[in-house]
């Protein structure tokens, strides 16, 4: 099988797309045909060998969807979606024509989407999901910032806050980015030059009920700042490229009464994502969610595609295809 093996730490061009023996299933794993897979930015900084648990050769990739080939779990002919659970750093991912995957991480989905547009659902959506939950968001009529708006999950994101009759103010640092947040049902755009407070204080005098932080370590104090007394700021996302908060302060820092919490992935893997995933395809294919899927590219052009994210040029998600 054509699988893309990072050789090492390092630029694009340490993915190699290589001919590698198809894996053999065993006891509680399975083995799926890989059709296309969602390309993340987590997947970058593992690449550039920010992951200490990945051991080189490594098939990157934390999502794909496929059919299931061998199974003891599922039927044969299953589609299916796989999402984290370790996919990509502690063992082979989904940057490839077949993936051995545990049977825990896989969701049984039924769809007639095409297989790049499913693709982009699974990551970007059950994360966005498991953010407003998160959240805890009660009612209708509050507002929510999203810092990162034009990445695929917080597009995701705003297809999922006309539900609950959010508000959104979506930022970007890019003024051409602008118009794909309006056409992805942003209520404001706001251009992020570092200091958001004053233009969201003229959208929110008080602050967001809510702000979903995407960008990570280096704005959540920013962000607990810009919540109103009491709201809640939750941090599902780095694409700072940074894990950490430097001199973090608790009480220095959260304003009394304002909560922080984040995302994990783990609590809407495998089965608990087989409802929330289900209703998310079916609203793709009903028009009542948008795919936000930006551009794709086969297998074979996988260092292309990484250097396209790389360079910020998404506005949405970008998604590997195989033939």
């Amino acid at each position: 099988m054509r699988a893309a093996v990072c050789t090492g730490p390092g630029g694009p061009e340490v993915l190699e797309v290589r001919e590698l023996p198809r894996p053999q299933v065993r006891p509680d794993w399975s083995l799926v045909r890989v059709k296309a897979f969602g390309l993340n930015r987590s997947e970058l900084m593992t690449r550039q060998g920010h992951s200490p648990n990945v051991q080189f050769p490594r098939v990157l990739g934390i999502e794909c969807v496929g059919v299931v080939e061998e199974s003891a779990a599922l039927a044969p002919g299953t589609k299916v979606a796989a999402v984290m659970g370790e996919m990509g750093r502690e063992f082979d991912g989904g940057y490839a024509e077949w993936a051995l995957l545990p049977d825990e991480l896989l969701i049984p989905v039924e769809t007639s989407l095409a297989w790049e547009v499913f693709a982009a659902l699974p990551e970007t959506y059950l994360t966005a999901y498991g953010s407003l939950q998160a959240l805890g968001v009660e009612g209708t009529g509050r507002s929510l910032l999203i810092r990162g708006g034009t990445s695929s999950v917080g597009m995701a994101m705003l297809s999922l806050a006309k539900d609950h009759g959010l508000e959104t103010l979506a930022t970007t640092r890019n003024p051409d980015k602008v118009a794909a947040l309006r056409k992805a049902g942003a209520t404001h755009v706001v251009l992020d030059n570092g200091e958001l407070a004053e233009q969201v204080r003229e959208i929110v005098p008080a602050g967001p009920d809510y702000v979903l932080d995407l960008v990570g370590a280096p704005t959540t104090v920013d962000s607990l700042r810009l919540a109103r007394r009491g709201g809640t700021v939750c941090v599902s996302g780095i694409l700072s490229g940074v894990w950490k908060i430097r001199e973090f302060e608790p009480v220095g820092h959260v304003p009394s009464g304002t909560k922080l919490t984040a995302f994990h992935s783990d609590d809407i893997r495998g089965s608990a994502g087989v409802e929330p995933l289900q209703h998310i395809v079916n609203g793709v294919a009903s028009g009542a969610y948008l795919s936000h899927l930006d551009k794709v590219f086969p297998l074979a052009e996988i260092v292309e595609a990484h250097r396209y994210m790389e360079q910020n040029q998404a506005a949405g998600k970008v998604v590997g295809l195989n033939d």
